[in-house]
């Protein structure tokens, strides 16, 4: 059970922030409700009930696996699919899971094939693109709460890290090819 003040990832929403919890009645049934807006965006009340049976909540990550995944991106994510909508339907899965490490690994390999791409002067396809768009929003403002900086500064040390595996890897497949 979340607490009066908590943030959590709620269901594509993203970052909320608890604001009650209380007591509400609709169609004559009585429940306990969550009510939390995002943090991107005050205006918005959601409410969700406490004993729902669907996991939309998640408890934001710590400190020590926020770290985690940030190192995470300077190893490969997961294996490129080349089908298009088997990627969709793949990455879009792991992304409904929940699970940060999984996702990071989503969004570690869609960065380094957009990297890829523009290299020689291609783009992702519009639901990679979407996809890419949707996850870095949400993990990179969750990674800047726990570890206590910007989103502009994760987003930077990624695309760093995501730079840097990519030249090695040019690199390395060059040698390769001329030996």
């Amino acid at each position: 059970m979340f607490n009066i003040g908590d943030l959590v990832i709620y269901s594509n929403q993203g970052i909320c922030r608890i604001d009650d919890i209380c007591e509400k009645t609709y169609s004559g049934i009585t429940r306990n409700y969550y009510i939390m807006s995002p943090i991107e965006d005050s205006t918005l009340t959601i409410q969700n009930p406490v004993d729902n049976d669907r996991n939309l909540m998640r408890e934001i990550i710590g400190k020590s696996e926020s770290e985690e995944i940030l190192d995470s991106f300077k190893l490969p994510g997961i294996q490129w699919i080349d089908h298009a909508s088997e990627r969709h339907k793949n990455y879009s899965e792991i992304v409904s899971s929940g699970d940060r490490k999984e996702i990071s690994s989503v969004l570690n390999t869609l960065m380094s094939k957009k990297y890829e791409f523009e290299m020689i002067d291609k783009k992702l396809s519009e639901h990679d693109r979407r996809l890419l768009l949707h996850i870095q929003k949400i993990l990179f403002k969750e990674l800047a709460i726990t570890l206590d900086t910007t989103v502009k500064a994760i987003e930077k040390d990624i695309n760093r890290m995501i730079a840097q595996k990519m030249s090695k890897t040019s690199h390395h497949e060059v040698a390769n090819f001329v030996n």
